[in-house]
């Protein structure tokens, strides 16, 4: 079963009443079938737990706790049930565009909305079923990432593969009037979705805040391995300075009018068209951080207050290369050579590693492999360490894209490859040897 417990927490208010084996079945009398029923039901104080033993037996277990206070619990599967498939054919998708023998799990399609709640992760609401939907607006399941890409239910279906897919403007009506905030994104496809189709799905879908709450316009990433699949092109300068200045127009009004821009640019747009990004204050909350909007604005006023802060003897003296996408590496650049001015023991070089696994208009760190990184650094001075974006790991794990481990690409290189956090602080640590 999904719901039985593998692991109770040393800390947990039921640790000695719930054992490893034991499945939980009900949360004051409301069945517990996924995650979503658990956290929710689980926040009260005082609740009363039916246990059902390895043997079939139930008892009920009577737990006082602080309210919001987790239970602690660990169970076979993190949803407690079997994550949502997507059952679209995204002209787009990047899931499409792998090469043959990776890992399998990067070949499966989520589209579920506990993970979107969860972890982050967006959905296109193509999959939701009645009863689910009744469940997020009762439960008050937010926030959820919704992926719109467009409006127009024609061009939507035709983007997503898929006529079910072609309305996304009633539920998400939906679930705003019911008070779920969303956040979308528009994946923007040149001669699909940009232009007069882009202004369209702006205007319809800001007529929804703040229940659509922030809206990001990313760029159609595409790989070298494409065959057979619908004949796209990438941004160039001038197309993703036609989008930029699009969105930005239209925030402007939105700001004047709503209180809030809604809408942003990707910094790899901005990188694309070669133009500067807004400022710090442009970004209001950084609602948009999880798909790249202010993320390299927030990481240079981040590494400013930080070296700020610090004396200028500070640091070690180890040397050290920091990799990184071939599209951050100006920016990294710029920012080790502001940090050596402040710190003279700061000793470093940066090397932007071209994406050779996926194709070189895949620019971004998060897409370089262990081998390319292996491949392009190995037999240069590297200093003592080199430095890594974690966003090139597994989530929580030292492994890369191609399942090249950290220990490997440390024993290819011959120092240390030590992977570094998304903040300013953390990357000034780093250098520092801190």
């Amino acid at each position: 079963m999904l719901n039985t417990v593998t692991g109770v927490d040393r800390s947990s208010p039921v640790r000695r009443h719930i054992h490893i084996g034991d499945a939980l079945v009900a949360i004051n009398g409301h069945e517990i079938e996924d995650v979503l029923d658990y956290r929710f039901w689980s926040y009260e104080s005082r609740l009363v737990l039916t246990i059902r033993r390895p043997d079939g037996s139930e008892r009920t277990v009577r737990v006082r706790k602080g309210e919001g206070e987790d239970l602690g619990l660990d169970f076979e599967e993190y949803l407690m049930d079997r994550p949502w498939g997507c059952s679209n054919r995204c002209v787009f998708c990047f899931v499409d565009q792998l090469p043959k023998g990776m890992r399998k799990s990067l070949y499966f399609k989520d589209d579920d909305a506990r993970l979107s709640f969860l972890t982050g992760s967006y959905i296109t609401l193509t999959n939701l079923s009645e009863r689910e939907f009744e469940r997020i607006c009762a439960l008050r399941i937010s926030p959820i990432n919704v992926s719109v890409h467009a409006t127009n239910p024609e061009l939507r279906a035709r983007l997503m593969g898929n006529p079910r897919a072609a309305d996304v403007m009633t539920p998400l009506r939906r679930l705003a009037k019911a008070g779920i905030e969303l956040n979308c994104q528009i994946v923007c496809c040149p001669g699909w979705n940009d232009g007069e189709e882009l202004s369209r799905s702006m205007r319809e879908l800001a007529e929804l805040y703040p229940g659509v709450y922030s809206v990001s316009i990313v760029p159609v990433g595409l790989t070298k391995h494409r065959e057979g699949l619908a004949e796209l092109r990438p941004f160039d300068a001038a197309s993703a300075a036609e989008t930029i200045d699009r969105v930005e127009a239209f925030a402007a009004e939105c700001l004047e009018n709503r209180g809030s821009r809604i809408f942003w640019c990707s910094d790899e747009l901005y990188l694309k068209a070669g133009r500067e990004l807004p400022s710090d204050e442009y970004y209001e909350e950084y609602s948009q951080l999880e798909n790249g909007v202010g993320l390299i604005r927030l990481l240079e006023t981040e590494f400013a207050d930080a070296l700020e802060a610090v004396s200028p003897d500070a640091g070690t003296g180890e040397s050290f290369t920091i990799a990184t996408g071939v599209s951050a590496a100006p920016l990294l650049e710029k920012l080790l050579q502001t940090g050596h001015k402040k710190c003279a023991k700061i000793k470093g070089s940066v090397c932007a590693i071209v994406n050779d696994f996926f194709g070189h208009t895949i620019d971004v760190a998060g897409l370089v492999t262990g081998g390319d990184l292996i491949a392009q650094l190995r037999g240069k001075e590297l200093g003592e360490r080199v430095l890594i974006p974690a966003k090139m790991l597994r989530h929580g794990e030292g492994v890369f894209l191609d399942d090249v481990t950290l220990e490997e690409a440390s024993a290819a290189l011959g120092v240390p490859v030590v992977p570094i956090g998304s903040s300013g602080q953390e990357l000034l640590n780093a250098m520092l040897s801190i």
